[in-house]
C-alpha cells in the first residue's frame, strides 16, 4: 500500500502559512489543506445564522463541510455552497479564533483533516498541525514573524480582497489572536520539539518559498 508524504506547517496569524504552502503544494505536486478555513466555515455557519457558542454543540450536525481541490487549490463547500470567498474577513477571523478553543469542534473537525493526509501527499497548514492532527508529518514546519510585519501583510491582503481596513485594528486583533492561540488549553499554537522554526521577518514571499523548497526536499 502506498505511503503518502506529509507536510506540516504551523504559526501564528498573519506569518503567511497559506499563501507559501500554496505555492509550495504547486511546486511539489501535494494538495494544500488549509485547516484554518475549517474554522472559518463553522464561523461563518454561525455568525449567519446568529447561533451562540451554547448552541453550537447541537447544530455541528446540521453542517457538511467538504473540501475539494481544483488542481492543488482548495475550495470550501458548506452544505453544498461554495463559501471560499466569503469566510476571509476580520470578523470570521476573530469568530475562527474564539471558537477554536473548543474542544468538540476540534475533535468534529480531525478525521476529516487526517483522512486527506491518509490518502494524498498534502501540505497542512494550521496551529496544531505538527503537534497533535499530523504528529507523524514527514516534515514540520513552523512559520513566524514579528508582529507588525504580520499585522501589515493581514492588511494588504484584505486590501486586495476589497475590504476596507484599518491598521491599528488589525494588530491589536492579532495580538489578541496570539494570546488566545497560545494560551488556550486545548491544541496550543507552539512549535512541535522537531519543528524547523523559520522566522520570515524581512524575507520576501520568494525568499520564503526558495528556502523551504530546499529544505523539504532534503528531507523527504
Amino acid at each position: 500500500m502506498k505511503r503518502f508524504k506529509s507536510i506540516a506547517i504551523d504559526g501564528p496569524a498573519g506569518a503567511g502559512k497559506s499563501e507559501v504552502s500554496k505555492i509550495l503544494a504547486k511546486n511539489l505536486g501535494f494538495l494544500h489543506v488549509d485547516t484554518g478555513a475549517l474554522y472559518r466555515a463553522i464561523a461563518w455557519y454561525m455568525l449567519n445564522n446568529s447561533i451562540d457558542d451554547k448552541e453550537m454543540h447541537n447544530k455541528l450536525d446540521k453542517m457538511k463541510i467538504e473540501l475539494k481541490f481544483q488542481n492543488t487549490e482548495q475550495l470550501l463547500f458548506l452544505n453544498g455552497v461554495d463559501i471560499t470567498d466569503k469566510i476571509r474577513t476580520q470578523q470570521i477571523s476573530e469568530a475562527a479564533s474564539q471558537i477554536s478553543s473548543f474542544g468538540f469542534i476540534r475533535d468534529f473537525l480531525l478525521s476529516t483533516q487526517r483522512n486527506l493526509a491518509k490518502h494524498n501527499n498534502v501540505i497542512m497548514d494550521g496551529r496544531d498541525i505538527s503537534t497533535i492532527v499530523l504528529p507523524d508529518a514527514d516534515v514540520k514546519i513552523f512559520l513566524t514573524a514579528e508582529v507588525h510585519e504580520r499585522a501589515l501583510r493581514r492588511m494588504k491582503q484584505l486590501k486586495e480582497n476589497g475590504k476596507n481596513c484599518n491598521f491599528e485594528e488589525i494588530l491589536e486583533s492579532i495580538r489578541v489572536r496570539d494570546k488566545n492561540d497560545s494560551t488556550r488549553k486545548i491544541a496550543p499554537l507552539k512549535p512541535s520539539k522537531d519543528s524547523l522554526i523559520f522566522d520570515t521577518t524581512g524575507l520576501s514571499l520568494d525568499e520564503v518559498v526558495s528556502k523551504l523548497l530546499k529544505y523539504i526536499k532534503g528531507v523527504i
